[in-house]
């Protein structure tokens, strides 16, 4: 038997959390959870504490949640449900071979993350990403003709200019010197695979010493993002993993974004500016930055204490803790902060990220998320805040470039959900 169709709410009425998870028959959590994967919009409510959501968008999602047959979890997929429509929960499911996550771990074509990038670098788990096969060795170059075109590119932005801004600019000037770029052919991919990601790192500006365009991935990004001239090897593979344990995490925003792009057959270049374009969301790419600058004020006070206590008056959650995705510890923390360990000289922001963990613990018990470490990477590296959102960019522009060539095989234009019309019914009068 259906249940019984509430009657109409006022449109303009607003629910608090607690109203809203009833009608929607989820825990308040939940209702977050709908807010960030763009399901509902939310207000701070006046006085700063909570949000408030609008009635009639609550009410559309409880009547589709029950037409679809959702329950009250609000989980994340992990990317194993049908080919482009609603699964069980109500949300977008798209069939992936490429990225498991489940019961606090994840795992790259059924390859547990974690250990291949303890044991590989980032080239080669982006390989393993791209092909299924693991290629010991391989290297990333890019064309001299591509990277003059993205430098001057980049080199025309303002100094203010955001990482996502000109990794965005780089991509399209890489773009326009690539005649090929229509080819969507695996092998074509791939090749522009192998080319962009360096050519991406290649026209970043350097940090006060001489830009680095051989050698690893890893080390020719450190002198575009730290002042320290001479990385250690422990630092250059602390940076390494970072990039291999970031290179995907199932159907993230931009990933999202990147296969709806390709869905309709857009070309890698453009289906990765579609990624860049996401990330600048402090959701999502840019959460490392404010993990960052947390981080730093945490140093400077030498008490997480005060530094949490200003975060939740202002209403802001504080960054770098939790992952809706994990209930437990999230593995690619738990991993890097494996590899900031063996740095000394991390060890100050190392005891100022337990600090901050401690301190939430005493009320909520959540774990460091990957951007808290990799703010600790960051801070004690002598990186710029906005560091974190570059590793994280070029990190997972491999990951995009294997979505998008996943979904280069499947029907085109199957990433077209229906829209849920929520306006005035027509016919309404032309207006004066």
């Amino acid at each position: 038997m259906r249940d019984q169709e509430p009657a109409p709410m006022d449109a303009e009425r607003r629910l608090n959390t607690k109203e809203a998870a009833e009608l929607l028959g989820v825990k308040p959590e939940t209702v977050y959870a709908y807010v960030s994967r763009g399901q509902l919009s939310s207000r701070r409510a006046s006085g700063g504490r909570g949000s408030t959501f609008d009635a009639g968008e609550v009410e559309a999602l409880a009547r589709r949640n029950r037409r679809d047959g959702s329950g009250s979890s609000g989980s994340g997929s992990s990317g194993s449900g049908s080919s482009g429509g609603g699964n069980s929960s109500g949300e977008l499911s798209v069939r992936t071979r490429l990225t498991l996550i489940e019961s606090d771990r994840y795992f790259f074509r059924g390859v547990d993350a974690v250990d291949l990038a303890t044991r590989h670098t980032y080239e080669e788990v982006a390989e393993w990403l791209w092909t299924g096969r693991m290629l010991p060795g391989s290297t990333f170059t890019a064309p001299a003709g591509f990277v003059s075109v993205a430098r001057r590119a980049v080199e025309a932005l303002p100094e203010h200019a955001a990482p996502a801004d000109l990794l965005r600019v780089a991509t399209v000037a890489a773009a326009t010197a690539d005649p090929l770029r229509f080819d969507l052919s695996e092998d074509a991919v791939l090749g522009t695979a192998r080319t962009l990601i360096p050519t991406l790192v290649a026209a970043l500006p350097p940090r006060g010493h001489d830009r680095r365009d051989e050698g690893s991935m890893a080390h020719r990004l450190w002198t575009r993002l730290s002042m320290r001239k001479d990385p250690d090897e422990a630092s250059l593979r602390a940076l390494d993993a970072a990039l291999a344990l970031l290179v995907d995490h199932d159907l993230a925003a931009s990933t999202l974004a990147v296969r709806v792009a390709a869905s309709a057959r857009a070309h890698p270049y453009a289906a990765v500016s579609a990624g860049l374009g996401v990330i600048e969301g402090p959701l999502h790419g840019a959460a490392g930055g404010l993990a960052h600058r947390l981080l730093q004020d945490v140093l400077e006070q030498g008490d997480a204490a005060p530094v949490i206590a200003d975060e939740l008056r202002a209403g802001r959650r504080v960054p770098g803790l939790g992952h809706r995705l994990y209930p437990g510890e999230d593995p690619r923390a738990r991993a890097l902060f494996a590899h900031l360990e063996r740095i000394p000289r991390a060890e100050p922001a190392l005891l100022a990220a337990r600090d901050i963990v401690e301190t939430t613990a005493r009320h909520v018990p959540l774990h460091a998320n990957v951007d808290l470490a990799l703010a600790v990477l960051t801070v004690s590296s002598g990186m710029a805040p906005t560091a974190g959102e570059t590793i994280f960019a070029v990190a997972r522009t491999a990951g995009w470039i294997a979505h998008a060539l996943e979904e280069y095989g499947e029907r085109p234009l199957r990433m077209r959900p229906s829209g849920l019309y929520a306006g005035p019914r027509p016919p309404q009068p032309l207006p004066e």
